[in-house]
């Protein structure tokens, strides 16, 4: 089911490819070095650049390759941090804490989009959670009733017999509606961002790969493959492609590989059948699906994690295609016009981590909720260097906790994996 024209890149590259500024010069000195060119590393450098601050954005490679383009473009305000209890436990108090400003990272996204006039497709177009197994919707009710108390979220539950009103198929047992969310093209995005920290003086540089980051007097010496850089500040935004340059950084990420694929476009009528009201989409697997149509609405974009084990783009492309045959059955005669991997980055307490680490400052760990909310940490950064926060980030503070050695092995993610699929292959037998 791979079409004529199948690619293994990523959809939103069609529109907005990433960008080569390898031949850009690097300055010898600036005020602000940040390390990643994703949605976190701009955000930053567009706040920085908006009050004349000096900023250099490098890259590994191309400006826009790495999982910033190569996510699905679903926008949350923070709701994940509930239904993953990833702040159950925590005191009220930091719960609430966290809550505001997760909510907060919608708000500056969206206001980000406004003020700097971002091409990006965005919407507000709201999030299904579907439950997989009739059990599941007890646990949607649960959460329904979590994110109305602590995240003052606008939601509402729709019972197998409204399913028809939002999703075709009959696959699902159910489904919580969460209003507070959100899609885009993360391509767009990320290109409108680029153009927009330009204008204002950002130098942004690709094909850099940094070396080393070493102490100069009062600031920092980055050495990069095209030569060294002097920065009073250094900001690391590498998130799921963080490497061993901040070892600390390096023990506190997990880089898990998402797959995804593009439908061809969809024939007449297809679409507003299977998702009539155009919302983000999501299940209570453990193993998750995910998907959405595209933001003009012709093709269906599905994420899944194909096997335990990592795959190449075209055997993953056939499985992700009959597990979206599995969701509808309409799907099966559409083929599939490309399929992408990207690193999401997971920490060890579930939780987005911002801080300073030997006086260099990062933002990292989205947990595969990245887009307003590395966005968020990136501006938050800025607003830190700046001096012009309010109060500080919640999200700031905790240290970024070290995942034992055992837990960085490269059969976690497999062993992961395969223990989450037998626990939803339980549910099923249970249903």
């Amino acid at each position: 089911m791979l079409s004529e024209r199948f690619r293994d890149i990523p959809y939103w590259w069609e529109a907005a490819p990433p960008e080569d500024a390898s031949a850009v010069p690097l300055p010898e000195q600036v005020d602000v070095a940040i390390i990643g060119s994703g949605f976190t590393g701009l955000c930053c450098a567009l706040e920085l650049a908006e009050h004349g601050v000096g900023v250099t954005v490098l890259d590994a490679g191309p400006l826009g390759g790495g999982a910033s383009s190569r996510s699905g473009g679903m926008v949350t305000g923070g709701q994940k941090l509930v239904v993953t209890d990833a702040i159950a436990g925590l005191p009220p108090e930091r719960q609430a804490r966290l809550l505001a400003d997760a909510g907060e990272s919608l708000v500056t996204l969206e206001r980000f989009i406004t003020q700097f006039g971002l091409d990006a497709d965005y919407e507000r177009c709201g999030r299904l959670i579907l439950a997989h197994v009739p059990k599941h919707y007890r646990r949607l009710e649960r959460w329904a009733k979590l994110l109305r108390e602590r995240a003052g979220s606008a939601v509402s539950l729709l019972p197998r017999e409204r399913l028809p009103e939002e999703i075709g198929g009959t696959r699902y047992h159910g489904a919580l509606l969460i209003e507070d969310y959100g899609g885009l093209h993360p391509g767009k995005y990320h290109r409108a961002l680029r153009d927009a920290a330009r204008a204002r003086g950002a130098v942004l540089a690709s094909h850099a790969p940094v070396l080393g980051i070493a102490r100069d007097g009062p600031g920092f010496l980055v050495r990069t493959g095209r030569g060294s850089i002097r920065a009073r500040e250094v900001v690391v935004g590498t998130n799921g492609y963080t490497d061993a340059l901040v070892p600390a950084l390096r023990r506190g990420v997990v880089p898990v590989r998402a797959y995804v694929i593009a439908t061809a476009p969809l024939p007449a009528g297809l679409a507003a059948r299977i998702v009539p009201r155009q919302r983000m989409m999501s299940d209570t697997q453990r193993d998750l699906f995910w998907m959405r149509l595209s933001p003009d609405g012709t093709r269906m974009i599905f994420g899944a994690r194909p096997g335990v084990l990592e795959q190449e783009p075209r055997r993953a492309a056939r499985r992700l295609h009959r597990m979206m045959c599995s969701v509808w059955p309409e799907l099966r005669e559409v083929p599939v016009d490309y399929c992408w991997t990207g690193n999401v980055g997971m920490t060890a307490d579930h939780l987005p981590h911002m801080g300073t680490h030997d006086g260099v400052h990062y933002a990292l760990g989205c947990n595969g909720s990245g887009v307003a909310m590395m966005s968020y940490l990136g501006y938050q950064t800025a607003r830190k260097l700046l001096g012009r926060q309010n109060r500080p980030c919640a999200f700031e503070g905790a240290e970024l906790p070290a995942l034992p050695a055992f837990a960085r092995g490269p059969w976690l993610v497999p062993l992961a994996a395969g223990w989450y699929r037998l626990r939803d292959r339980l549910d099923e037998l249970m249903a």
